[in-house]
Order: C-alpha cells, then sequence, then structure tokens
C-alpha cells in the first residue's frame, strides 16, 4: 500500500470507555510505545507493492499532496497575504509558463542540432568509405560509431540517472495522476534524459527523441518550480510560493506540452497532448498557461531555425527539425479510396496492438536483466546496438540497384551527401540503392523520404515490405533498453512504411498519393499503439501543413484505436501497469459497485490526541511509513470523541524538530502559530525534507507534549463506511487526493473506521481481498 498507510500490528492496552473500546497511549511492559488508535475488528493488509519500476531502475514510491492542505498555518497565510504578494504570485505563473517554453525550445533546437552533427558525421564518414568501394572499413566505421554512442548513453543511464531510460511519458503521467518517486523529476535525470537521448538517437537506434523531450520539459519545469537545487546550489528563495504539489503539478503540465511541441514543432498537438494523455486534472487557467507556454517554443523554435539557415550550424539544416511537407495538391478521394483507408485503420489496429503485446513481454524480459546491475544493462544496449548495425548496413544488399529517373538533375542521382532518396551504396553510376535511403538514414529524413510525393516508383514494394518488417521488430526490441528512447519515431516509421507499401499495391486503383497513404499508415499505427485520437490528429497535421487531409486522418485514427481497444490498452498504460505504478484510472471498474467504503480499509489505523505526547509521536513515525495521521478530539478538550482532521508525516517532522513542547498537557496553538510561519511546512523538492533520523529529542522531551491542531487539516474529504468503493474511487480520482477518510455512519462507534489511499483501490488488492468476485462484474 503506498505511503505506508498501514502497517504491522503494534502492542496495546485495551480498555473500556465512552461507550466504545480503544487503545491508549503509554509504555508497555516491554519499554515499547503504545499507539492512541481504535481498535478496529479486522486484520486485512494491503499488501500490494510500494516498489515500481522509474526507468530501468526499481525504487520506493509515494503519493503527492494535491489536495489543499487547509491548516491553521494555511488559513493564516492565506488572510496575511497582501495584493502586491497576490499579484506577485499571479506574474510568477506566468513567468515560469515563459520561462519553461524558452529553456524547453532551448533544449529542444539544441538537442536537433546535436543529433543532425553527429549521425551526419557518421553517415558522411560511411558513405565515403562506400564510395571507394571499401565495404569492410564502412560497415567497421559504421557500427563502431553506433557502438561508442550507445555505450555512453547506456553508461549515463546506467551509473548517472537510471530513472532516465526509456520515453519517460509513463513517468509524467504518473506523477501527474499523484505518484511521486525519487529522481524522477531530478537534475541529473534531466542531464541524462539530454544527452542520452542525442547519443541514442545519432547511434542509429530505432528510437525517437520526442518522449524523452516530454520527460525533458517536465524535468525542467520542476526544476524551475522547485526554486532549483540544493543540492547543487542553485536555488532562488522568490520561488517561496511554490513549494507545494499541486503548483508544482501545473507546472509540469506545461512542461510535458512544451516538450511535444518542442519535438514535433506543434504548439497546439502539445497543448492536447497534455489534456488527452497526460494530466489528469484540467482547468481554464490551466489551458490559458499551458497554450502560453507551448506558444513561447513555438517562437523560440522559429527564430533558432532562422539562425541556422546561413548554414553556421553544420549539418542542421539539411535535416532540420521534424516537418514533413506532404503538399500533392488537392486531396481527392472517391469510394475506393475510403475503402482503402478504412482497411488501412483496421490493419493498423491488429498491427498496432500486437506492436504493445510485443512490447510488454520485451520488457518483462529485459527487466529480468537489468536488475542484474548496471554492466549488464550497458551489455544489453551493445547487443541491440550490433544488432540494429548489421540491419541497417546489410540489409541494404538484399536490394537491386535501381537506374536514376530520368529528368533528375546531375549530382542528384546518386547524391553524394548524408540526407537523400537517392543513395549510391554499392550500386554502379547513374543507380541508387532504395532501402539504403531509409536505413542509412536518420530517422526524421526516412519519414521524410517515405511522406514524399514525388514520384511512386523511388521505392520498390519488396524493399517497403523489407523495412517494415525490420522497423517493426528494431523497434519493439529497441524500446526497454537503458538509454532515453521514445516511441513516436518506430511507430510512425513503421506505419509509414506499410502505409505506403498499401499504397503501391493499389496503384491506379485509388486517386490517393502515395505520399498521402504514408501519413495515413503512420496515423493508423499511432492510433493502435498509443489511443490517442485529437491529440494525434492535430500533431499530424502540424507536422505534414496539410489540412485538407483532416477528414481521412480523424476517420483512420477512430478505426484504428476502435479496433486496437478490443485487444488491449494503449501501450502507455500498459508500461504503467507493468512498471507496478498504482495509476488511478478516471473510471470505476465494474466489480466496485459490488463493494463498500469499509470493505476494503485495510490495517491498523494509527491516531493521536490533539495534544500529544511527543514519545508517542516519534515512535508512530518511526516504527511505519505511514504519510497521514488521523487527529481525534477527545476530553476534556471537547465533550466526547470527535475526528479533528489529518496530520501530515512531514508537518510532524517539522514541528517536532522545531521542539515546541510543554510540559502541560494542555491547547497552546496559539503560540505555534506566532512563532512558525507556513513556509517552514513547505515541501522540499526531491525527497530532500525531514526524515525521522534528523530529529535529536531528548528523554525528557519525549515526555512533553504538543499541540497537533496548528498543523491538521480541520477539513479534510470524509465519506460514510456505507459509500459505493466506485463512487469513493471516482470521488478520490477528480478531487486529486492522497487520504480519504471513511467515518462510521451510525453514532457510539470510533470518530474514523480508516483511511482510504490509492492503493485501497487497485485491482490487486480489491480482488485479493474478495477473490469470489468477477472482475467483469
Amino acid at each position: 500500500m503506498m505511503d505506508g498507510d498501514r502497517s504491522e500490528d503494534h502492542h496495546d492496552i485495551e480498555v473500556e470507555g465512552h461507550g466504545f473500546e480503544r487503545k491508549i497511549s503509554g509504555i508497555l511492559d516491554d519499554g515499547s510505545v503504545g499507539f492512541r488508535q481504535p481498535l478496529l475488528a479486522r486484520n486485512r493488509k494491503n499488501t500490494t507493492s510500494q516498489i515500481a519500476i522509474v526507468g530501468a531502475n526499481s525504487c520506493p514510491i509515494e503519493s503527492l499532496d494535491y489536495e489543499i492542505f487547509e491548516n491553521d498555518f494555511f488559513k493564516q497565510d492565506w488572510r496575511s497575504r497582501k495584493k502586491i504578494e497576490i499579484l506577485q504570485y499571479t506574474f510568477l505563473k506566468w513567468a515560469l509558463a515563459f520561462l519553461i517554453g524558452l529553456a524547453t525550445g532551448v533544449v529542444g533546437f539544441l538537442n536537433n542540432l546535436a543529433v543532425e552533427n553527429i549521425a551526419g558525421f557518421k553517415l558522411l564518414l560511411t558513405g565515403n568509405l562506400m564510395l571507394k568501394e571499401k565495404y569492410f572499413q564502412a560497415f567497421f566505421a559504421f557500427a563502431g560509431c553506433n557502438l561508442i554512442l550507445a555505450t555512453a548513453a547506456a553508461s549515463l543511464c546506467a551509473f548517472i540517472a537510471p530513472a532516465a531510460a526509456g520515453s519517460g511519458i509513463p513517468e509524467v503521467k504518473a506523477y501527474l495522476n499523484g505518484i511521486d518517486a525519487y529522481s524522477i523529476l531530478a537534475p541529473s535525470t534531466l542531464f541524462v534524459k539530454i544527452f542520452g537521448s542525442i547519443f541514442g538517437v545519432a547511434a542509429g537506434f530505432v528510437v525517437g527523441k520526442e518522449g524523452p523531450m516530454v520527460h525533458t520539459g517536465a524535468c525542467i519545469a520542476n526544476l524551475l518550480g522547485q526554486g532549483g537545487s540544493r543540492k547543487y546550489r542553485l536555488t532562488w528563495k522568490w520561488l517561496r510560493f511554490f513549494k507545494n504539489d499541486r503548483d508544482r503539478r501545473d507546472l509540469i503540465t506545461c512542461g510535458a506540452a512544451a516538450g511535444v511541441a518542442a519535438a514535433f514543432r506543434a504548439p497546439v498537438g502539445g497543448v492536447l497532448f497534455a489534456l488527452e494523455e497526460a494530466a489528469s486534472w484540467w482547468r481554464n487557467s490551466l489551458l490559458w498557461r499551458t497554450f502560453f507556454t507551448t506558444a513561447v517554443v513555438a517562437v523560440v523554435l522559429r527564430s533558432l531555425i532562422e539562425l541556422c539557415r546561413s548554414g553556421r550550424c553544420g549539418l542542421f539544416g539539411k535535416g532540420g527539425l521534424i516537418m514533413f511537407d506532404v503538399n500533392s495538391g488537392p486531396v481527392l478521394y472517391s469510394t475506393p479510396d475510403l475503402l482503402a483507408v478504412v482497411f488501412l485503420g483496421v490493419v493498423g489496429g491488429v498491427l498496432g496492438s500486437l506492436y504493445n503485446y510485443l512490447v510488454d513481454k520485451v520488457l518483462r524480459t529485459y527487466s529480468l536483466i537489468n536488475e542484474r546491475g548496471p554492466r549488464f544493462k550497458i551489455m544489453l544496449v551493445m547487443a541491440v546496438s550490433v544488432l540494429s548495425s548489421c540491419c541497417a548496413f546489410g540489409l541494404p544488399w538484399l536490394t537491386q540497384c535501381t537506374p536514376c529517373p530520368i529528368g533528375i538533375g546531375e549530382g542528384k542521382c546518386p547524391s553524394v551527401g548524408r540526407s537523400s532518396i537517392y543513395k549510391s551504396f554499392q550500386c554502379p553510376p547513374n543507380h541508387y540503392n532504395d532501402l539504403s535511403s531509409l536505413l542509412l538514414n536518420t530517422n526524421d529524413d526516412a519519414i521524410r523520404n517515405l511522406f514524399t510525393s514525388r514520384s511512386e516508383n523511388e521505392f520498390h514494394i519488396s524493399t517497403l515490405a523489407i523495412f517494415f518488417v525490420a522497423v517493426y521488430f528494431l523497434g519493439i526490441i529497441t524500446y526497454g533498453i537503458a538509454i532515453p528512447s521514445g516511441l513516436f519515431i518506430p511507430v510512425i516509421l513503421a506505419g509509414a512504411s506499410y502505409g505506403r507499401l498499401v499504397g503501391r499495391l493499389l496503384g491506379p486503383l485509388s486517386q490517393l498519393d502515395v505520399g498521402l497513404f504514408s501519413l495515413l499508415g503512420a496515423a493508423s499505427f499511432l492510433g493502435g499503439t498509443m489511443r490517442m485520437t485529437v491529440s494525434l490528429c492535430v500533431i499530424l497535421l502540424e507536422l505534414t501543413n496539410n489540412l485538407l487531409m483532416l477528414p481521412l486522418v480523424m476517420l483512420v485514427l477512430l478505426i484504428s484505436k476502435t479496433v486496437a481497444d478490443c485487444f488491449n490498452r494503449g501501450v502507455y498504460d500498459q508500461i504503467v501497469t507493468m512498471k507496478g505504478l498504482p495509476y488511478m484510472e478516471d473510471h470505476a471498474e465494474p466489480y466496485m459497485r459490488n463493494l463498500v467504503a469499509k470493505d476494503v480499509v485495510s490495517g491498523s489505523l494509527i491516531s493521536f490526541s490533539r495534544v500529544e505526547k511527543v514519545g508517542v509521536i516519534w515512535q508512530a513515525l518511526k516504527m511505519t511509513r505511514h504519510n497521514g495521521f488521523p487527529v481525534i478530539d477527545e476530553p476534556p478538550f471537547t465533550e466526547d470523541y470527535e475526528l479533528c482532521g489529518i496530520a501530515l508525516r512531514s508537518h510532524l517532522l517539522v514541528l517536532l524538530q522545531g521542539k515546541r513542547f510543554s510540559k502541560q498537557r494542555t491547547t497552546y496553538g496559539s503560540q505555534i502559530l506566532r512563532s512558525c510561519k507556513a513556509r517552514d511546512f513547505g515541501k522540499a523538492g526531491l525527497g530532500k525534507g525531514l526524515k525521522i533520523e534528523d530529529l535529536d529529542l531528548s528523554d525528557e522531551e519525549m515526555e512533553m507534549y504538543v499541540d497537533l491542531h496548528p498543523i491538521t487539516n480541520t477539513s479534510p474529504y470524509t465519506v460514510l463506511e456505507t459509500l459505493s468503493l466506485a463512487k469513493a474511487a471516482i470521488l478520490f480520482r477528480q478531487l486529486g487526493l492522497r487520504h480519504l477518510c471513511v467515518v462510521p455512519k451510525t453514532p457510539g462507534r470510533p470518530p474514523i473506521v480508516g483511511i482510504l489511499t490509492r492503493h485501497d483501490f487497485m485491482p490487486e488488492h480489491v480482488l485479493g481481498l474478495y477473490p469470489h468476485i468477477d472482475p467483469l462484474k
């Protein structure tokens, strides 16, 4: 169960009093400290894991506090804020959105600049050796460069930031759902994500930099939002307003949208991606800031690209940022064309769901290798690199040379350079090898070649078939190794080659250009794997700059998603589940309507009195990993036992460290409010908050008392124990809660039955308690 919100049973003393059995605090015979808690007649425990895979490493996870914690400090701070401070807070939100867009745009540009130049140097070296007919030297130069770059990327991930491996989109999606893990958005992860992605893409792997750019944008937003990093001595005190999970969540949503905008030059698509796929909570004010952020990215990219048009950026500009111009004149289609589009959607959905199935199996296999240590991670990357190099260099030998088209200008076929459709490879003069034009190119240039509409005969049917099979399976076995890797580009490559292959097979039966078939094939594969519709549609239209394709792209996306949903879930949803991240879906499972809240409350509930002994709190914090504790008002402070609210572990630690204790068991919350500030209880970034080991309390202080009311959220969300579990799950998800209090329906009982956390809603916990329940009913 998440956050350690339940724990093992502890020693206790039972007494009768006030109409119900209760446990009292005190030193027991064996010297341990008992906890003040209602006696609950249940022994069930939540055994779901608190460990998940982040990147390529297993690490502990916990929940985030997206709920506004309305304790006395929060209320005092909000009432005392002046107009200038409110204006400063509003201005900083927009200023940070601007900085996130600016930084993400610059990083996206430099990422492309580095990939184009590194990969371009490698391909030019290989091409020059091929022209001299030094084939073995060309292969070893090509494979050697790939191996060096792959090893560099794997070493960064294995030794510096394992959380940077993979695309990062499942981790960002989980974070925005309320799940945190160490280093998921750390500066070290950002560093490795940037350079690891550059090395991995330049190494010739069938991966993209688009997924890592989403994670990169989120890391940049987190770095700015938490006021920098104390570890690296980069802090900004004026960002104290954002030391809470709620504001950081909004900034990271802006960062994820900025990452998509920087990767695809698709600002509107970035906003829709964050809305449809990444974010779990959305509101109008966040929509405005996200749109502003992606607009900044678009302006920054266009400005930087203009600087490179003069040729001052090396090989960048010949490939450049992704932008595929599919402009072939009017898009005319008839009934047979629509049937062909339906066929593309159906087959794309089937192949996309198969792709997800195989990716899941490969990831589970690779996890067994990766968990054996950094050396095995690097060896796996090296093995996949050698295999990829052999395929890229060896498969073009299987195809025949093709005479250059008539009318092509001299020097253009075969071309002498890095990026071209007409690559010579081993062919004689005035001939080109079409498969090498796809395999011995950067992934972006290969997609441009597939999307081209210049001539339908540039790529043979056999070439397209070989390339499709190679890219389809190389993309599957590459995703999951310990390098930053995205899924967008492999899926677009496979879909574009499949779509162009269908266009070639149809020939004169269709009025659509083969380049448009490539676009529709890419859309069908994206819909079959990602299961997104609106955001993918807009991203593809922004990529291709062809609004006339809108109806056909919409149709093929809807069909492919519908077909694929019949077999399995989207690839990111599958990866989130496979990694063990307890993601809260936006809907309740059918079997939850047969249960009520009290049916899944698990473990022993530890609670504190409003004025509690320091030793009792210290012992509870030491012996458990709970992050939320009910606070009970009891006589003599009230007439009867009442639920006062919830106190967070982090706030209790700060309160104990301040040592604002009393020798008498009396209320003195007003004194604590005067001696502390709300910012003292602000959340530290990257897990740098206080730990129980940091406290230094004497035996005398252990016997003193502390008033918990100032730090207690006196308005927690509560539900009756008889509430449907389905309604409780929807409430928990939509409000972004970390703790949901379950209270009794009838009087004369303990004031709280238990606390629900996200792990209590997980299928493995619920179905483990009630195995006889049909999960589909």
